[in-house]
């Protein structure tokens, strides 16, 4: 295996807390020193220019089409899609066809990640059987093979004595509970936030108070068994000081949200853009404020792509009838770094934050570790375009946005697996 000498590269490390120029150097595929740790004899000597090495991204919310719908992405076009954003590792929901809720299943998504070279897929075990909401999943067979957590994915568990045995029992086996926060009887029919918007376009609504009534239902539940709580995609002001009020209480919560809730508002519909339509919906401007100010103050713990591949046909339907979601790995960074939030505090949330809460030994650059890394120009900017981008799935909400920060390299164990264009081309160093 190739040795590789990073030169001249701004080394931002989050989990340590590095920022400054210097060097790293990987043998068989783990980093094995930085600075002054003499280079290998023969190694390859990459000149970074200035432009910031850092963990492979770690993405704790993803969606892929296989098994069940491979027409939409597979494996390997997510993967491709994933480096060319500059992740490495990818934590994959359960709620497939069929859903990931046995053994024989979670063993196979960690071996199809393997065997495409570019990234590692770490299982979500199914919350119930199916992810139908019904019959709690095998637990701790899910979680002996390899399961990182437990979710049952965008569908929300209404009933509240069952999701109090859930968590009691997870609470025994010390596993995580993802949680999708939206009211179901509140939710079901409804494609956009209540508002004069949506009373204006005629669709459908969800009052945002559908998300902040199950936060404060599995808090509540939280707090009686002493379980671990995520929740996932929270986007509303309301359910978020719930979740501050919480931790200071030192209940046991985490949380995420994707960019689509700081980066954009309901106003992105448009002329009803099924490209902007997600469950939960996109919000008004004061929520989506709030969810940026909670990324600032550490009330948000990670943020993840909340990938969601769809072909045309899902998406070329009114719009309260196309399917919810948008692609998200191939953005995630730009996206997050042109949010305003300082580079060190944007990347923590992409890198060591979920790595540190799945349990992942990744996303840092510590001696020792698999050499998963991430080459990017964080001042060069470029344009998302829908049809030309990386993977298969192509109905990105930030089709046409300008975005800050540029990947030009991935590595997975110290082998690159992504190469942006003008460096394989030959047209900049």
């Amino acid at each position: 295996m190739t040795s590789l000498v990073f030169e001249n590269v701004r080394l931002i490390d989050p989990a340590s807390g590095r920022d400054s120029l210097g060097r790293l150097v990987v043998e068989n595929g783990v980093i094995v020193g930085h600075d002054s740790h003499e280079a290998p004899k023969g190694a390859r000597v990459i000149d970074g220019k200035g432009a910031v090495l850092c963990p492979g991204l770690v993405d704790m919310r993803v969606t892929l089409g296989e098994p069940g719908s491979e027409y939409r992405e597979t494996i390997q076009s997510g993967a491709e899609a994933a480096v060319a954003g500059g992740i490495t590792s990818l934590a994959v929901l359960p709620d497939t066809d069929p859903s990931i809720d046995t053994p024989s299943l979670v063993h196979h998504i960690r071996r199809r990640g393997e065997e495409t070279g570019m990234v590692a897929l770490h299982p979500y075990g199914a919350l119930t059987r199916g992810c139908e909401g019904k019959e709690m999943a095998e637990f701790g067979l899910l979680k002996q093979a390899g399961a990182i957590a437990f979710t049952d994915g965008a569908r929300a568990l209404g009933n509240a004595k069952q999701m109090r045995n859930i968590l009691a029992y997870s609470r025994f086996l010390d596993a995580l509970i993802v949680l999708h926060p939206e009211e179901p009887s509140l939710a079901r029919g409804g494609c956009a936030t209540g508002s004069a918007l949506a009373v204006r376009l005629g669709l459908p609504q969800i009052p945002a108070a559908a998300e902040a009534m199950m936060v404060t239902r599995d808090l509540r539940l939280a707090e009686m068994t002493g379980a671990r709580v995520h929740f996932a995609h929270v986007s509303t002001g309301e359910a978020l000081e719930l979740i501050r009020q919480a931790k200071a209480r030192n209940v046991r919560v985490t949380c995420d949200t994707a960019p689509p809730y700081f980066a954009m508002t309901e106003e992105d519909i448009g002329d009803f853009r099924t490209y902007a339509k997600f469950s939960p919906p996109l919000r008004q401007e004061q929520d989506r404020q709030a969810v940026f100010d909670a990324l600032a103050d550490g009330t948000i713990d990670v943020v993840a792509s909340d990938h969601m591949p769809a072909d045309a046909d899902d998406k070329r339907l009114p719009f309260a009838h196309a399917r919810a979601g948008g692609t998200g790995m191939t953005t995630l960074l730009g996206v997050t770094l042109s949010s305003g939030l300082p580079i060190m505090d944007a990347l923590r949330l992409l890198t060591s934050a979920p790595a540190r809460l799945l349990g992942l030994e990744a996303g840092t650059l510590a001696v020792g570790r698999d050499a998963d890394l991430c080459l990017f120009d964080p001042n060069e900017t470029w344009t998302v375009t829908a049809g030309s981008m990386p993977g298969c799935a192509q109905n990105t909400p930030f089709d046409g946005r300008e975005l800050k920060g540029h990947v030009l390299r991935t590595f997975r164990r110290g082998q690159e697996v992504y190469t942006t264009p003008s460096l394989a081309q030959g047209k900049t160093a």
